[in-house]
Parts: C-alpha cells; sequence; structure tokens
C-alpha cells in the first residue's frame, strides 16, 4: 500500500523529511477496522512527533491521526460497525498513523460519519472535535443547556483547529459568554462566525483587551497556544476560583501563581483513554457520534480551513510548514491517494 512516512527527524524543508514509501498491508486485531483511508487532516501533533521522535533502527515512521474512510474488513470481536461502512476518527499515537491507503483502529474509539459532510470535511473534525468536547465537558465541567449561569469562557487561540470546533460547542450548547482570540483581521472573522460573543487579540494583554470589551474577568479559560506566555494574563484575568484548561506543552508553567484565586489546572489530552486503553474508551465512540448528529442537524460546521490535495509526501511537507509557521487557519485537509 502507498504511504507517507519519515525516516529520520529533518526540517520540514527537506524533501526527506517526509517521504513517498510502499508498506504491506496492516492485519486488524480483534477489537480493531481495517479502514480504506479517503481523507486526512493534519495536526500540531504530526509536526511535533516528526521533530522530536526519531524512528528505532531505521525503520519508517507513518504519522497522521485524523481519518475518514470506509470499512474494508473487521476484527472477529467487532460489533459497532460492519464493511463498507464510512467512519470516522483521530486513531492512537501508540500505533502506526493514518497517512496510507490502508489503516487499523480500535473500534471503540470510531464514530459513524456525519452524512452529510463528504470525507475531506470529515476528516477535519475528529482530534479537535474530541479534544474540544473533553476540555469543555469533562476536564472544565461545563454543563450543556443555554441557562445563562453568568459563566465565561476565553479562548486563546480560538481560529486553530480546536479552537474552531470549541468555539462552536461553547456558543450552540452551553450558557457562555465565549470570547475568542486571534490577532489576525481575517481569523478574528473566522471566530466571529463561528459563534464568539466577543473577539480580541492574544498579541496584546489580554486583561486590558476583556476590559476594553467591557469584560471584568472570566469563569473559564481555554489555553490552547502559548500557555506559559500568557500565564500572567490569564491568572490576572480569571476571577477568583476560576478554572484553567490546556492542551499546548509549556516549557514551564509556574503553577503557583494560580494558588492566591484558588484556580484550578485541568489538563486534556485527547489520547489518554487510547494510549492506556481506559475502562471508558467506549465514550469516544459515543461522542463522534454525538458530534456527526450535531453536524447533520446543522448545529456544528466542519472546520475544514484549507485543501492542499491529493494525499502524498509534496503535498504532507506544505502542510506541515503551514502549520509551524502559526498561521494557519481552521484545518488543512487532504483527500485522495
Amino acid at each position: 500500500m502507498k504511504a507517507i512516512a519519515y525516516y529520520q527527524s529533518l526540517p520540514i524543508e527537506d524533501p526527506a523529511a517526509l517521504q513517498d514509501i510502499e508498506l504491506p498491508a496492516p492485519e486488524p486485531g480483534p477489537r480493531d477496522l481495517l479502514v480504506e483511508v479517503r481523507a486526512i487532516s493534519v495536526n500540531p501533533v504530526d509536526t511535533k512527533v516528526r521533530r522530536n521522535v526519531q524512528p528505532e533502527n531505521g525503520t519508517a515512521k507513518v504519522l497522521g491521526w485524523d481519518v475518514a474512510g470506509v470499512v474494508k474488513a473487521v476484527g472477529r470481536e467487532v460489533s459497532l460497525f460492519q464493511p463498507g461502512d464510512k467512519v470516522y476518527y483521530a486513531g492512537s499515537i501508540a500505533r502506526a498513523g493514518a497517512n496510507s491507503e490502508l489503516h487499523v483502529v480500535d473500534e471503540r474509539i470510531v464514530g459513524h460519519m456525519p452524512r452529510s459532510l463528504g470525507f475531506a470535511e470529515a476528516a477535519a473534525l475528529p482530534l479537535t472535535a474530541i479534544t474540544a468536547w473533553e476540555l469543555l465537558f469533562e476536564r472544565l465541567r461545563i454543563a450543556e443547556g443555554k441557562a445563562d449561569l453568568g459563566q465565561s469562557l476565553l479562548i486563546v487561540g480560538a481560529a486553530g483547529g480546536v479552537g474552531s470546533i470549541l468555539t462552536q460547542l461553547a456558543s450552540q450548547l452551553t450558557g457562555l459568554k465565549v470570547i475568542g482570540t486571534a490577532s489576525r483581521a481575517e481569523t478574528q472573522q473566522w471566530v466571529r462566525d463561528r459563534g464568539a460573543d466577543h473577539v480580541i487579540n492574544h498579541r496584546q494583554p489580554l486583561a486590558e483587551a476583556l476590559r476594553a470589551e467591557g469584560i471584568a474577568q472570566v469563569t473559564h479559560v481555554a489555553s490552547l497556544t502559548e500557555t506559559d506566555q500568557h500565564l500572567d494574563q490569564l491568572v490576572e484575568a480569571l476571577a477568583p476560583q476560576g478554572k484553567l484548561a490546556l492542551i499546548d506543552d509549556p516549557k514551564q508553567l509556574d503553577v503557583v501563581k494560580l494558588k492566591r484565586k484558588s484556580l484550578s489546572l485541568h489538563w486534556e489530552f485527547m489520547y489518554t483513554r487510547s494510549l492506556f486503553e481506559t475502562a471508558d474508551m467506549l465514550e469516544q465512540h459515543k461522542l463522534l457520534n454525538r458530534v456527526a448528529e450535531l453536524i447533520d442537524a446543522g448545529t456544528l460546521k466542519t472546520t475544514l480551513g484549507e485543501h492542499f490535495g491529493t494525499i502524498n509526501a509534496h503535498n504532507l511537507r506544505r502542510a506541515h510548514q503551514l502549520l509551524e509557521s502559526g498561521a494557519a487557519k481552521g484545518k488543512i485537509v487532504l483527500e485522495g491517494f
């Protein structure tokens, strides 16, 4: 089968950073689906792994953790899917990635694809939807429902992949006042279009920008990027007993700064369930099915930002380069081999 992989960690400008190769087709395990990959999207985790994880013993490492495709075969213990089903999922970082024609994945972290979307639009959703959903409803414990409980959510990096779907979930499914951050006119409009009540520039002091919008403090923060750089401003912006959730990898984080206001810290990593095969792995299957229903009902929209064409090494290097520049809007998707 065709695949895109790397043999050593290299700058993305190097043609060998990602290469077109051929690999044997994988075999599904007892609870696995064998999926014919139709479309993929690219995430910051792809670039982080490529830069920092050297393949062992000169083997090829395949990246890619966002898929939309068709079930080709199922393992002997599979009960949730059958061949021919259209599916979407984010896979597991403990297994081979999905930048390949065929891919195997545990059925418990797979959802039925939204009926109203094509493969490219669906591939933009799984990783970010799971991250945003778990952050909002499981880590921050926000209640579903439109009742105004006087709560507010500041989303730092609201124009990115996770921010684009988190803004929609918070504005459509909760009573939160939603404030998104974006630094360019184009991305600020993108955030407004996804339902934010206010948009501020994270290149300016956040607490000052909030006050300029008439917002003294917020009860919740979702920090999706540069948390270590923004920490002092986030602590200032948060109300006493507020909650701070993050998904990025700060080099250092002085949590003592949270003490005076009794702020709580919540980390979201959507691969925890698949990495440790937790007893509640099936929650991600249920979550993705719920997101598909919300998409088909018109409540949520795909976060596809740019379509980079065919799934090959050249186009994936372009996608990695754009992500590493920090200028991406929404999700970058590739489709077909």
